[in-house]
């Protein structure tokens, strides 16, 4: 039996693979989110954090000036910036209409939405620029001295906090997940593999032995081990061949008797039907000096006694091949020869018309060969139309035989039975049902076949012997 590549093994194997990816996959990417949460949030309240404390400790004079102050000049912004700068960050500042940048980083590189939330309160969000994460936090400036009362500066700083060395922790965090899921992986396709084996060896010895049975190895058993569904299963496939074993050596049984019973029978009625004969001989002659009415019973006696030994012959002979003892002598014969005597044995010279080459000769079983053609041309001459026909001739693959009538043929529904034993095709009630039976297998002894076509009109049986 040809295997497909969905079969079980492939399934358990593809199942445990998709569990695994699906598995390790879920795991990995917990793992990484919760990482790179914690580490992002970390560095976030860091950086909010001392931008707090930077801010709360702020000496600039900005937004409303008090009697003494004098405006922040550039120095003084370029200081606020650099004590806000995070290492490798950037600091961009807007005081009233004034914009400060900070190297490549301007109010363009602001959010607007941010910008808008950063002059109420303290606001933060990640951002990527040119690639890299950034965290930028944007704040108001409130001046709290000397009155020590809040008062709004009109200044907003934004400040550009890199992640770039998070996100290099976080790249390199990939890797040893990666590896883990591609070892999580093998080691789910070496337990598919051996789950997929340790299931599946069961199965196939049980498929194995299931086609045992069926070849007829009735006493196939299998060992059982374990107490799982497929030591059950086991178990109830001894059973079961056990019952099989059983039931087909009883009918073997009962067929024998029934073998040996027809064998019996048959040999039985020689002996009545050899000594009948004898009386037929005297009687067929003293039939035509007898007055009418007793003369027809005769007749008709005679007639079933020749009936009743052709059937009694033909089930001794299907009884030799039940018990195997047929066997072939054979012999170089003559073709044209063997079917022109079979034909004069039985009075059927004039009735059939043969068509044989002259010097055909041909390995086979003359006696069997006889069986073969009386059979065929008899089936032919009783329950067809003439012209019958016998044709032969040799080929590469050994001697065909050809029988056809001119009749109304075989119905089409029967065709495929006219071999079997005792099927009587369409009106054909006349016969033991038995010839066609005995021709075949005496065509199949031989190593050959026989085989049956509808014509327009008649059958036309086809014999075929290969050589010896």
């Amino acid at each position: 039996m040809r295997r497909t590549h969905t079969g079980l093994r492939v399934r358990l194997v593809f199942t445990f693979t998709v569990i695994a990816v699906a598995a390790s996959a879920l795991v990995a990417g917990i793992g990484y989110e919760f990482v790179k949460s914690r580490m992002i949030d970390r560095a976030e309240q860091v950086a909010v954090s001392d931008v707090r404390d930077t801010l709360e400790g702020i000496r600039v004079p900005i937004g409303a000036l008090w009697p003494g102050d004098s405006p922040p000049t550039d120095d003084e912004i370029s200081a606020l910036q650099k004590s806000l700068r995070p290492q490798g960050g950037r600091v961009v500042v807007r005081y009233e209409d004034y914009l400060y940048p900070d190297g490549d980083f301007g109010i363009s590189d602001v959010p607007a939405d941010l910008g808008v939330r950063a002059t109420q309160r303290l606001v933060a969000k990640r951002q990527l620029i040119d690639g890299d994460m950034w965290l930028l936090i944007g704040t108001p400036v409130w001046r709290i001295e000397p009155i020590h009362t809040a008062q709004p500066t009109g200044m907003t700083v934004f400040v550009f906090a890199p992640l770039i060395e998070e996100q290099r922790l976080l790249s390199d965090l990939r890797q040893p997940l990666a590896l883990a899921g591609g070892a999580m992986l093998i080691i789910a396709l070496g337990l598919g593999l051996a789950s997929a084996r340790r299931v599946l060896l069961p199965v196939r010895r049980l498929g194995s032995a299931a086609r045992a049975l069926g070849a007829g190895h009735l006493d196939t058993r299998l060992p059982v081990h374990g107490q799982d569904e497929l030591a059950e299963l086991t178990a109830t496939f001894n059973d079961t061949a056990a019952a099989l074993e059983r039931s087909v050596l009883e009918l073997r049984s009962l067929e024998a008797m029934s073998r040996r019973f027809v064998a019996d029978v048959s040999h039985e009625l020689r002996t009545p039907l050899t000594a009948m004969t004898a009386v037929t001989d005297m009687l067929s002659e003293e039939a035509e000096r007898l007055p009418r009415e007793p003369a027809a019973a005769v007749r008709l006696v005679l007639q079933e006694i020749a009936r009743l030994r052709t059937l009694v012959e033909q089930l001794i002979e299907a009884s030799r091949f039940d018990s195997g003892t047929a066997t072939l002598n054979v012999d170089t014969v003559n073709i044209v020869d063997a079917v022109c005597d079979c034909l004069a044995m039985r009075g059927w010279t004039d009735q059939v018309r043969v068509n044989v080459p002259q010097g055909l000769s041909f390995p086979l079983d003359p006696r069997r060969f006889d069986v073969i053609v009386a059979n065929l041309v008899g089936n032919a001459l009783r329950h067809g139309e003439p012209p019958v026909l016998v044709t032969a001739r040799s080929t590469p693959n050994g001697l065909e035989v050809k029988v056809r009538d001119h009749g109304k043929g075989i119905p089409a529904k029967d065709l495929p039975f006219v071999f079997n034993r005792f099927y009587k095709a369409g009106a054909r009630g006349d016969g033991s049902g038995l010839g066609l039976s005995i021709a075949r297998a005496n065509a199949q002894l031989h190593g050959g076949t026989i085989s049956v076509r509808a014509q327009h009109p008649g059958t036309l049986f086809t014999v075929w012997l290969p050589p010896a």
